[in-house]
């Protein structure tokens, strides 16, 4: 008898690509019969083998604080699944009630939450958010003996866990399905340096524009995603490098590979903020499997992963971040083995295909007690 799974989440939108594209597309093709509750303002579908239980996607902040979370543990209660896979800090207690109730779950961490608390600056000053995020991180660890087992996102995460219950599974590209994707026609012969992620301040966003316009036209900057502050995106557009930028807005995860295939560049530019020095965003990897040069945040951490495809940058000096993509433009030699370096890297160590294998592992131990 095919077993249920359920995965839960009342933040991420439902093709999020680390829930969706990754995990519960690799359990359908498990044989797992695979649930996804999650905020969708539509009708309950079945996309890809995964079902989608939709909750009300409602703006309203009376919905979203006090009730969304309910809706998700009743729909959750009512599938009778075997096991059930949370992905948002707002979920513990609905996994912790899931628990009492006798059911299997895996509590899913995604980021170093009260790493991340202490850059919400609309929480207050420093001191707030110091308290703030003492006492998330307290009330998480706490929990955390109650889940059934966790998955974390970055090996750095999982030093905040017992080990007993932590399996990390990293957020790596599914090779297979970019390799099937056709890149986009080129219209010009104009460089292309790309960005594709959340548009926030802290990702260096301003800085990369303010490189671009440095090199007065030598390139274009393709963006990808949504911004996350309107105040933000007003600032960004009123830069001079702003007139060699394009946004493409947030767009289908293939589509944003096909047009990876046609740049010359990928840019992660994240400030040195504490949830930042040991990430590992997927974007990197992703520009690896489709075999461009990056530049990248001057992290030690990220120095001994991306060794050789990559040249590190002060991520707030935007003249070193020109200087560095005029180099590669330049260069395309060095470029072009900088690209095949990190093709070579996600063949042999970091796809999501043999990344996969511990999520595999981890359901069928829980699932045959």
């Amino acid at each position: 008898m095919r077993k249920v799974v359920c995965h839960i989440s009342t933040v991420h939108p439902h093709y999020d690509t680390r829930i969706f594209y990754k995990e519960c597309r690799s359990l359908v093709k498990q044989g797992y019969d695979v649930y996804f509750i999650v905020s969708y303002n539509g009708k309950k579908k079945s996309f890809e083998g995964v079902n989608i239980i939709p909750i009300s996607n409602s703006k309203n902040r009376f919905y979203r604080v006090f009730i969304k979370i309910w809706v998700a543990l009743k729909k959750a209660l009512q599938l009778k699944a075997d096991l059930y896979h949370i992905h948002d800090p707002e979920l513990i207690i609905v996994a912790v009630i899931l628990r009492l109730f006798g059911k299997k779950v895996i509590y899913d961490v995604h980021e170093n939450v009260p790493m991340q608390i202490l850059n919400k600056e609309y929480l207050g000053g420093v001191f707030i958010r110091k308290v703030v995020s003492g006492l998330f991180n307290v009330f998480e660890k706490f929990n955390a003996h109650f889940m059934t087992a966790i998955i974390t996102a970055r090996p750095d995460i999982s030093e905040r866990f017992s080990k007993k219950k932590v399996t990390v599974v990293r957020n790596l590209p599914v090779l297979t399905s970019i390799d099937k994707v056709k890149p986009v026609e080129k219209v010009n012969e104009k460089e292309i340096v790309i960005y594709a992620g959340m548009l926030t301040e802290i990702r260096g966003i301003k800085e990369i524009i303010e490189a671009v316009g440095y090199l007065n036209g030598k390139v274009e900057l393709w963006i990808f995603g949504d911004w996350d502050e309107p105040e933000y995106h007003e600032r960004c557009k009123k830069l001079d490098g702003y007139r060699y930028v394009i946004e493409r807005g947030f767009i289908p995860q293939d589509e944003v590979y096909s047009y990876m295939k046609i740049s010359n560049i990928g840019v992660v530019n994240f400030w040195a903020v504490p949830n930042h020095v040991r990430t590992l965003p997927n974007k990197p990897f992703e520009y690896m499997a489709c075999s461009i040069p990056m530049i990248m945040s001057d992290f030690e951490y990220w120095k001994s992963i991306f060794k050789g495809c990559y040249l590190p940058v002060n991520p707030k000096d935007p003249k070193e971040i020109a200087e560095k993509i005029e180099y590669l433009i330049d260069n395309k030699d060095i470029a072009k083995q900088m690209g095949e370096c990190g093709r070579k890297l996600i063949e042999e160590e970091y796809s999501w295909e043999a990344e996969s294998n511990k999520l595999f592992k981890l359901y069928n131990d829980i699932l045959k007690k």
